[in-house]
């Protein structure tokens, strides 16, 4: 059976500077999971011709895009499978229970190189066959006439020039691995940004990017931990420490699709923090000032006492 192709690939610009800055910022080379969901869209044909016959049809062409919305890092490679390419599926299986949602399901990896060619290897070529041929991984397109399974064959490849540069830091590109051909088609990575031209088509976005599971509780994180250790009064100050006006349970509705409505709200707890902290900037250059003028008249007194001596 032929391959399932994608048209293009679409990311929003916040999980693609999430990803580059993962990678960039790593001690050595990583790799990870890329989580999302493909969707069928049949184009529609319109017509200038106003004879009864020419009417607005639908293109019997499907179109196939494929939609990263969250990605999942590692601090290293070779997490998930072998240094020969082979996947290790207990380990796979237990990644995927813990860092995928119910809405988001695999499509692909990535991997992150250090001034390499930005091609794919052979080793990533191996994995990118083993999940692409592994049927308990797939899943479904979406709004698909057809009940059509799409397996994890989406590779992103993201490297760093050979020679350091200031402005040129890293380069990427976005592949779909053919089975029947066993090679790396490269696809259109179209970024979506925020704005009034894409407003509508970046609603369709939930970015996020969960982190790796600390070995340790963070003693502060966690509301319920601070209720036993601290007691209710220091809950309710580290409360509103933290939301300053805005409440824990209305910074929850700032994930997700209803994002949008609370947009007025973020922002104007935005102003009130750069307020503060354009207080805390001007009593820090007070300060400033006033330990200089404290070492000046220090400096006096010594001269002064070494011209007596």
């Amino acid at each position: 059976m032929d391959d399932i192709s994608v048209q293009k690939i679409q990311i929003s610009g916040t999980t693609l500077a999430s990803l580059i800055q993962r990678v960039s910022s790593s001690v050595g080379d990583v790799d990870g999971l890329l989580f999302g969901r493909v969707t069928h869209i049949t184009p529609l044909t319109l017509s200038d011709d106003s004879s009864a016959s020419a009417t607005a049809t639908t293109s019997d062409q499907s179109t196939l895009i494929a939609t990263v919305t969250s990605f999942y890092s590692f601090t290293s490679t070779s997490t998930f499978y072998s240094p020969s390419g082979h996947l290790d599926t207990p380990t796979l299986n237990n990644l995927l229970s813990t860092s995928s949602s119910s809405d988001d399901r695999l499509i692909g990896w990535f991997s992150g190189r250090r001034k390499t060619h930005l091609r794919p290897s052979m080793r990533e070529s191996s994995v990118t066959s083993a999940l692409a041929s592994n049927n308990q991984l797939s899943s479904q397109v979406q709004n698909s006439p057809k009940s059509h399974a799409f397996p994890p064959c989406i590779f992103f490849l993201l490297t760093t020039p050979f020679q350091d540069q200031l402005i040129h830091t890293h380069e990427y590109k976005a592949f779909q691995f053919q089975s029947s051909t066993d090679s790396f088609d490269p696809k259109t990575l179209d970024v979506v940004n925020l704005g009034p031209a894409f407003r509508g088509h970046y609603s369709d976005f939930t970015p996020k990017s969960p982190f790796p599971d600390l070995p340790f509780e963070v003693k502060g994180l966690n509301c319920e931990s601070m209720v036993e250790d601290l007691g209710k009064k220091e809950n309710e100050k580290f409360e509103k420490l933290c939301d300053q006006g805005l409440k824990i349970e209305r910074l929850k509705n700032l994930m997700g699709s209803q994002a949008s409505n609370y947009t007025a709200e973020l922002e104007e707890l935005y102003n009130s923090m750069l307020k503060k902290l354009n207080g805390l900037a001007k009593l820090v250059e007070q300060s400033s000032a006033r330990v200089l003028e404290q070492e000046n008249h220090n400096m006096k007194l010594r001269y002064k006492v070494a011209g007596f001596e």
